[in-house]
């Protein structure tokens, strides 16, 4: 009984060392923990201005492309929002041409005015749009006003293009009603 009793209050080596590897794993997973919350953090608040200056560039780079398909205006129904599911929406007719197709910019129209909020998802972006083609006797509206819809953050990329071989400015505004962390 005394051999017993001189054991109390012992740990065998076992005891520390799955103690030790408990600890470690439980350090190892808080840490991992952490940084992933703060990577979120980071992107969702901390870059969404540059989110949304990279969602300018891109937009205008896509609808000065043909799309896809090429022939995306004649496979869609402008009011149907389901048709649009495998579509790339680009106003010209091939890739590297600044001429604008009239044929996929009335269908375009027709899609924004149809249904707006599907058209962004059409258009890949996940801000508010606004797109002016315009010259001297040419004005084009396509999307949603900032000025009238309480944007506060606007970014702008504008492009050079043509329009029945007449010269035009492309010019695509991202926005959004909220205030945008810098």
């Amino acid at each position: 009984m005394d051999r017993y009793n001189s054991l109390k209050g012992q740990f065998w080596s076992f005891d520390v060392i799955f103690a030790t590897i408990v600890f470690s794993v439980v350090i190892v997973i808080l840490a991992f923990t952490w940084n992933n919350v703060g990577n979120q953090l980071a992107s969702s608040y901390g870059n969404s201005a540059e989110i949304m200056q990279t969602e300018a560039i891109y937009l205008s780079k896509s609808i000065m492309s043909p799309g896809y398909p090429v022939n995306w205006m004649s496979d869609i129904n402008t009011t149907n929002p389901s048709t649009w599911a495998n579509t790339s929406i680009g106003l010209t007719n091939t890739h590297g041409s600044t001429a604008i197709s009239t044929a996929k910019l009335y269908a375009f129209i027709a899609m924004a005015n149809s249904n707006y909020q599907d058209t962004k998802a059409a258009l890949g972006i996940g801000y508010d749009y606004y797109i002016r083609i315009t010259n001297s006797n040419l004005n084009i509206s396509i999307g949603e006003n900032p000025n009238t819809n309480g944007g506060r953050d606007v970014y702008t990329y504008t492009e050079l293009a043509s329009l029945n071989g007449q010269p035009v400015v492309v010019e695509v505004e991202v926005w959004s009603a909220q205030n945008i962390a810098v």
